[in-house]
């Protein structure tokens, strides 16, 4: 793989390891918990993290991806805990899907990082910029879940 790929891959897993740590000490009462002036919650933040990053693969290279049924439904654009119908995920099972991610996606698609698909939104035609693009959004929602536990 070349520098510029495992440089990638540690900024995914860097950035993961963080989002990670924040919930060292979040309960399940406290991840569903929706602060005055939010519209989500911290299990509604994880769930989107993880569905958003296979979601733009999917979207690129027009692949079927296997993501847990309900995904869509509770932390897909424009989603919002307020309309689940049924239970989301454990936040156990929310930090184990995010903390096997970023090797499943070296796994399965390392190798294609630059491999050329129709552009896409943002001049995005490669799984290495999809990828760039999903750091940024994580850290979006990175700071999202700290502002919510400054009010937890």
């Amino acid at each position: 793989m070349e520098k510029k790929h495992e440089v990638l891959f540690n900024q995914l897993e860097s950035y993961r390891e963080y989002t990670l740590h924040l919930l060292d000490s979040v309960t399940e009462e406290e991840a569903d918990a929706v602060p005055d002036g939010f519209n989500n919650n911290i299990r509604w933040n994880l769930g989107h993290i993880y569905l958003d990053q296979f979601d733009w693969i999917q979207h690129l290279t027009k692949e079927k991806i296997n993501i847990p049924e309900g995904f869509r439904e509770w932390f897909g654009f424009g989603t919002s805990p307020a309309d689940w119908k049924e239970p989301p995920p454990t936040l156990e099972t929310l930090k184990e899907l995010l903390g096997n991610q970023i090797a499943c996606i070296r796994d399965q698609y390392g190798h294609r990082l630059e491999e050329q698909f129709p552009e896409t939104e943002c001049e995005m035609h490669t799984i290495a910029q999809v990828l760039v693009r999903t750091v940024f959004h994580e850290g979006l929602h990175i700071g999202a879940i700290i502002s919510i536990k400054k009010f937890l």
